[in-house]
């Protein structure tokens, strides 16, 4: 074997290399994909266009959708008169159902004589529509299945364009800039529990250093991953050279990453698609002293332009209700 050929074949030998990983699908998550009305379990219900577990998920996905979901629900319970038939305690979870999902249901209590004296809550995310209109189902926990009567349950939804069995959020369009949050928080927190990222390449000319030396050296520079990491490092090379150690920079991910102009677009993508305004949703304008403006109008225009209307829609259970049994939301401030 020749010697130039062996010298290949050390140098090889001596070099690593690794991945970083397979590239990440943009379309991987696919929770709250519109998928359609389809029968299921021998076309006994419709299922969902999207998935409601999806949605309740992606409530805790970031600092902003769930609490505005929240605020919205609490803004329109604020004016809530309740009565014997449908107390505060009942209509709260409806409610939240109703701005998360665009759907919300109650089961009917009835006397002897066929009149609707109470409404029971039942949960959105596991409520059907059966095939025969009218009818309703819920799905439980272990897999069985509660059929009421026809006429038994209240649904209240908005209109979707694409079918007329369920409601839809208008919330759908903002979902990627949700996850997109979500994911520049996430990748944030794992750069700093790591700490083994790879900021720069430690290079060293040295000839004289000794096995053990490397190892020390190698040993040293592992050792600051996670706790403790970004603590300083000595190295002393008796008789060592100019540039016979040299740190070169890959990457400085505190000053070159794009973290706060992300979390920004994707927050205001999601304000704008509850249509809250700024100073309701508690954020921080990025110039003090102009602010978003007076808090108070904004109040009243979000009451009146997206408040009163969905309070408008919740009274539709009014018409299984009679005499003192009905509900009523409180004339808003600006109309009094």
């Amino acid at each position: 074997m020749s010697k130039q050929l062996k010298m290949k074949k050390q140098e090889d030998k001596a070099i690593e290399a690794f991945s970083f990983g397979d590239p990440e699908p943009v379309m991987a998550n696919r929770m709250t994909d519109y998928v359609g009305i389809w029968l299921l379990d021998n076309g006994s219900y419709y299922s969902p266009p999207v998935s409601l577990s999806g949605l309740a998920r992606l409530r805790g996905a970031n600092a902003y959708h769930g609490p505005l979901l929240e605020f919205k629900a609490n803004m329109i319970m604020r004016a809530f008169k309740g009565s014997a038939a449908l107390p505060m305690r009942q209509m709260l979870p409806f409610v939240t159902d109703y701005v998360t999902f665009l759907n919300a249901y109650f089961q009917k209590v009835t006397n002897w004589m066929g009149e609707v004296i109470g409404l029971i809550h039942l949960p959105a995310i596991n409520m059907r529509r059966m095939k025969e209109p009218g009818q309703y189902c819920m799905l439980n926990v272990d897999g069985s299945r509660t059929d009421f009567q026809p006429g038994e349950v209240i649904h209240v939804k908005n209109y979707d364009v694409a079918q007329t069995i369920y409601g839809l959020p208008s919330y759908l369009g903002a979902i990627q800039s949700m996850l997109l949050n979500e994911d520049a928080t996430l990748f944030r927190r794992r750069y700093y529990l790591n700490g083994a990222h790879l900021g720069y390449i430690f290079y060293t000319s040295a000839a004289n250093l000794a096995d053990e030396e490397r190892n020390a050296i190698r040993d040293a520079v592992k050792s600051s991953k996670k706790l403790g990491n970004f603590r300083n490092l000595f190295l002393h090379l008796p008789n060592g050279r100019e540039k016979d150690v040299q740190i070169i920079p890959v990457g400085d991910f505190s000053t070159k990453d794009e973290l706060e102009k992300i979390k920004n677009i994707s927050r205001d993508d999601i304000i704008a698609a509850h249509r809250i305004p700024p100073a309701l949703a508690s954020i921080v304008p990025a110039e003090a002293r102009g602010g978003f403006g007076d808090i108070a109008k904004a109040d009243i225009v979000y009451e009146k332009n997206e408040i009163v209307p969905i309070r408008n829609i919740l009274l539709q259970v009014n018409d299984h209700l009679t005499g003192n049994h009905k509900i009523a939301f409180d004339d808003p401030d600006y109309a009094q």
